[in-house]
């Protein structure tokens, strides 16, 4: 959600009152509730302008919905069972709901990155990744950090080479946890984990980290590092994204977070930045960049891996496409 729709979301919720607005907290996600709580901290006061526009808005797009199922998932694994053998019936209504409980993970989500550290360490590597595949990318890149090189680069090859989640290893994770929950007796192991993934977190790491991760498995498993490096989409590759991606890309971005962003660029990517602004945006944000003082690289790959989140998400909704980190096909 962009600032815009956070700060109407925030709105909305102050003047549904704090019971209704705990109602709706209780069907958020960590991160949504994390996002929109930090936008009503930061509210002091609305304009009487805004609040009737953001009423406004809601009363229009609530009056174009209709709840047809109260349980949808519910709903679908009835109709599957009637329509379908069982067998046939939970089969399909694992790999769409990827049925399991997995309530103790998800769990998890409302927990900082040091304490679930904290808790894993200890564990084997292949329980931790197992754990970590059910993370966004980005919490589970944070838990990463906080494990020493040598557990981190073992957890990297499991979760690289994991291509699912067996009942029997949920079931392993409840007894670790006491949070966890096994599969059932029709449970089918869900699509989790792979090289995929673990470029994801790599991402997510900073670069002396990804050197590090990359060196290490490629030790181990040479194809399975390639493997890895083709998923990696860094900022650099950002200049293989087309124009139409990169103009979509840019509408999201604060100006102060782009130039920060941009001091760790290569100049072939800041002029495609500049070609696809208007003259005067480029102009200014030229000046931006030539009058900005050293900035820390740490502080380069911050705003540099918030903006890649960004490109993630537009990429999911279709927006843009990005290629490769390692060859020319579309990933």
């Amino acid at each position: 959600m962009d600032e815009a729709g956070l700060e109407d979301s925030a709105i909305l919720l102050m003047s549904l009152g704090e019971e209704e607005a705990a109602n709706v907290f209780r069907h958020l996600s960590p991160r949504e509730v994390q996002s929109l709580g930090e936008t009503i901290a930061r509210m002091t006061s609305v304009s009487k302008d805004r609040l009737d526009g953001v009423l406004e808005k809601f009363s229009t797009i609530a009056g174009t919905q209709s709840s047809l199922v109260a349980d949808t998932g519910g709903y679908v694994r009835n109709v599957l069972k009637k329509a379908l053998d069982e067998d046939k019936a939970n089969l399909l209504i694992d790999r769409i709901l990827q049925s399991g409980d997995i309530s103790g993970i998800e769990g998890l989500k409302w927990m900082d990155a040091g304490s679930i550290g904290e808790m894993l360490r200890h564990e084997h590597p292949q329980i931790v990744a197992a754990v970590l595949v059910h993370l966004d990318s980005d919490q589970a890149a944070a838990v990463l950090k906080t494990f020493a090189e040598r557990q981190r680069n073992e957890v990297l090859v499991r979760i690289a080479t994991l291509d699912g989640i067996q009942p029997s290893a949920l079931k392993d994770l409840n007894e670790v946890m006491s949070k966890m929950l096994a599969g059932g007796e029709q449970a089918r192991k869900a699509p989790l984990g792979g090289v995929k993934t673990a470029a994801e977190m790599i991402n997510l790491m900073g670069t002396s980290i990804e050197t590090a991760a990359l060196d290490y498995i490629r030790e181990a498993d040479n194809d399975l590092a390639q493997s890895i490096m083709d998923n990696l989409f860094t900022f650099d590759d950002l200049d293989r994204v087309d124009d139409k991606g990169l103009q979509a890309l840019l509408k999201e971005v604060q100006s102060e977070s782009l130039v920060i962003a941009l001091k760790g660029a290569k100049p072939e990517l800041r002029e495609r930045i500049f070609k696809n602004m208007s003259t005067r945006a480029a102009e200014t944000l030229r000046e931006e960049l030539d009058s900005r003082g050293p900035v820390r690289v740490a502080e380069v790959e911050a705003e540099q891996k918030e903006l890649l989140k960004v490109v993630r998400r537009l990429a999911e909704e279709g927006q843009l496409v990005l290629g490769g980190g390692g060859g020319d096909d579309f990933v």
